[in-house]
């Protein structure tokens, strides 16, 4: 009866959150699977008219057929099966391969993925979208790296939960990326038996929450902890060799409880790093790798982590830095402010209840500056006091167990079994908050965490709300108050729009120190396309200009341009402004917004700003509009319109032959031989061969109507 309920209710599910509902988290029936899968994925049946691939003419074919008909060969099936299997598994991979720009390698994971998939027995275009979302939505980008931060981050993790199972890998000299590479290359399938796999999939996919897969990691971990340690003599290829093959051992009855234990873990983890990483270690691993390989070419003693990194202060040194898992300013407040309010204690999600993280707050700040201001429930721990006084530093550590053990009893809002270490944010005195954090880990202390950016962070976070949310807070001798009144007192005047947008890009050139290369950056800058060739003259509108009809008289301009390089000299320079602008626009509701636009298509895609930020957004498309509607996080189903174009107003679209779902919309009017640019959108769309069919069509058929 309870399938028979959820086969009805499944018609009408839209997202993740309705199975979650209908399924109530729990591996899900047979016949339900390829449609649950499908709602989870947020893959609509217009995904499936991408043309799959019947040219086979990759530079890697032979070893990709190869490995194609090693694994067929292994799964036993009738011949006239290993056939049809053998034809799906290379038309979808080859298909990836091309569109997705990104280099098939054995031992990629690729085969094993698609396995449950194929499972289905869906046809090879359905396949082929599914394979497509689980890989851009789940499987972390850098698991080609050893270095990747996909492992750091787990490391961390483990840490976090158990700092004597991970000083014993770290003795070791065992990495994550030996035994769980290809735990998160393929979600467990390459190493689970088809049937466990599936049902994890069903759990996971409901959960909508991509670093899920941490968390299964670690329960595999600890749960093992003893096996593991048992081994202290055995070799460290036979430690790797069974870690490799744990995830083996799960029986499908293992699930729910398998499952259960990763998400208690995750709600006892700090949730901030999730939002720091989420857009570097999940999306489009094509356009991760162009990024990388594109910066990394530009300077060798740069080193890139993400596209976004260099605007984030959370992690600033990149998670492979981190001492210790990192804590943002905006959780840590929050964590405090419904402390000191009486927030109930417990979370009660799928029959399971468990504490929410709370924190134990640790100022290890001097302690003139502790005095000058800190949050109410901080406890003050000098950490010059480590060297300096050795014996006095031992005595206030004790004091600072017992004020824990003793506000825990009591209930107090300081209470928490979480230890989050806090410095100023300046390097030169982190340096001793860094040793303290270290000696705590040294004793194996649970649940230690870091703020980055220190009271600095606290400070900027909480703004105007200082003399609210800080004890003690005196300006006159905050020393981030008075950092702030003299920058603001010798900042120069205003710079010209010209000297900001280079301003922008000092950081990313602060170690390239000779002229030569400062003179290639501004070839850049002036000429981004490279080529010698007199381009078409693109400039921006001025009030002196008499402009006509678009298309008069005149070429057409209207391109797709496969070659095109950014063009950053066509960003307006003060980006900064017009974030703040879009922050004050209307939410809407996207369904009712759409019907009385008249959207006739929408594509999922993210929104780039010259500020390296992406935003999660839709573009929307009417009879004579194009719209840019930005997903507004944590309200489902809302956006804001930060992008309103006149389908005529599109001068230009163009793509780099490297990256084509990154795709610039160049707005303005023909003049002459010139194009006068007004405005720019870039955005990344996943499915742009689509939606640029589906946008030159509109364009052309309302030009169309305009001559008439």
């Amino acid at each position: 009866m309870d399938d028979l309920e959820a086969s009805l209710l499944m018609i009408d599910a839209q997202t993740s959150s309705d199975v979650l509902r209908i399924c109530k988290g729990k591996p899900i029936n047979e016949s339900l699977r390829p449609l649950a899968w499908q709602k989870c994925l947020d893959v609509s049946h217009s995904s499936y008219n991408a043309p799959l691939s019947e040219i086979f003419d990759l530079p890697e074919q032979k070893l990709l057929r190869h490995d194609c008909q090693q694994f067929v060969a292994k799964l036993g099936n009738e011949d006239e099966d290993k056939v049809s299997v053998m034809s799906d598994l290379e038309t979808i991979l080859t298909t990836y391969r091309k569109i997705r720009n990104i280099n098939y390698e054995s031992g990629n994971g690729w085969l094993e993925l698609l396995l449950p998939l194929l499972a289905l027995k869906k046809p090879q275009n359905e396949t082929y979208a599914l394979f497509t979302a689980l890989r851009t939505q789940y499987i972390p980008n850098g698991c080609a790296h050893k270095s990747g931060d996909p492992f750091h981050l787990f490391r961390l993790l483990l840490l976090y939960h158990d700092p004597e199972l991970c000083s014993f890998l770290d003795t070791k000299k065992i990495t994550p990326d030996l035994y769980c590479r290809s735990w998160f290359q393929t979600l467990f399938a390459a190493n689970c038996n088809l049937t466990v796999v599936q049902a994890m999939w069903d759990v996971y996919f409901q959960q909508s929450e991509p670093f899920y897969l941490f968390f299964l990691s670690l329960v595999m971990i600890i749960n093992a902890k003893e096996q593991i340690m048992g081994l202290e003599t055995g070799s460290r290829d036979e430690l790797v060799e069974m870690l490799t093959n744990m995830p083996s051992q799960l029986e499908h009855d293992d699930v729910p409880d398998f499952c259960g234990l990763a998400h208690y873990y995750g709600l006892k983890t700090p949730s901030s790093f999730r939002k720091d990483l989420r857009y570097k270690m999940f999306g489009d691993e094509g356009f991760h790798n162009f990024m990388h390989e594109g910066i990394k070419n530009s300077s060798s003693s740069m080193t890139l982590t993400s596209p976004m990194d260099e605007k984030d202060p959370s992690l600033p040194q990149g998670i492979s830095q981190a001492l210790c898992l990192p804590v943002c300013a905006a959780e840590l407040v929050d964590s405090v402010s419904s402390s000191a309010s009486g927030a109930p204690l417990t979370n009660q999600e799928n029959e399971l209840i468990v504490e929410t993280v709370r924190f134990f707050l640790v100022d290890c700040r001097p302690a003139e500056q502790y005095n000058s201001g800190h949050l109410p429930t901080a406890f003050h721990l000098d950490s010059n006091l480590m060297l300096q006084e050795p014996a006095a530093f031992a005595t206030a550590v004790q004091g600072l167990l017992t004020a824990r053990r003793q506000a825990q009893a009591a209930g107090s809002a300081a209470a928490g079994d979480h230890l989050c270490f806090l410095g100023s944010g300046r390097n030169e005195e982190d340096q001793y908050t860094h040793m303290v954090v270290s000696s705590f880990l040294q004793k194996h202390t649970l649940h230690v965490s870091m703020l980055t950016g220190g009271f600095e962070a606290i400070h900027e976070y909480l703004g105007e709300t200082l003399s609210e949310n800080l004890e003690h807070h005196n300006l006159s001798s905050c020393l981030v108050c008075k950092s702030n009144s003299t920058s603001q007192i010798e900042s120069p005047p205003a710079q010209t729009p010209t000297v900001d947008i280079f301003s922008k890009l000092s950081a990313a050139v602060s170690k390239l120190k000779t002229s030569e290369v400062k003179g290639k950056l501004l070839d850049y800058i002036v000429n981004p396309s490279g080529s010698s060739a007199k381009p078409p003259v693109e400039r921006h509108v001025r009030a002196n200009d008499k402009l006509g009809r678009r298309y008069r008289n005149v070429a057409p301009v209207f391109s797709i341009d496969d070659d095109q390089e950014f063009d950053s000299s066509n960003v307006p320079a003060n980006d900064d402004e017009a974030t703040d602008e879009e922050s004050k626009r209307e939410i809407v509701n996207i369904n009712q917004w759409s019907k009385e636009n008249n959207v006739t298509a929408t594509f999922p895609c993210q929104e780039f700003k010259v500020n390296n930020m992406f935003f999660d957004s839709i573009l929307a498309l009417s009879e004579s509009f194009m719209y840019v509607l930005r997903l507004v996080p944590g309200r489902k189903g809302h956006a804001q319109v930060v992008a309103r174009r006149s389908l005529s107003s599109v001068v230009k679209i163009t793509s780099r032959r490297k990256h084509p779902n990154m795709i610039t919309f160049k707005y303005g009017v023909s003049q002459d031989d010139d194009l006068v640019i007004s405005d720019m959108d870039r955005l990344l769309i996943p499915n742009s061969t689509e939606a640029m069919k589906t946008v030159t069509k509109q364009i052309v058929n309302f030009l169309k109507t305009q001559d008439e």
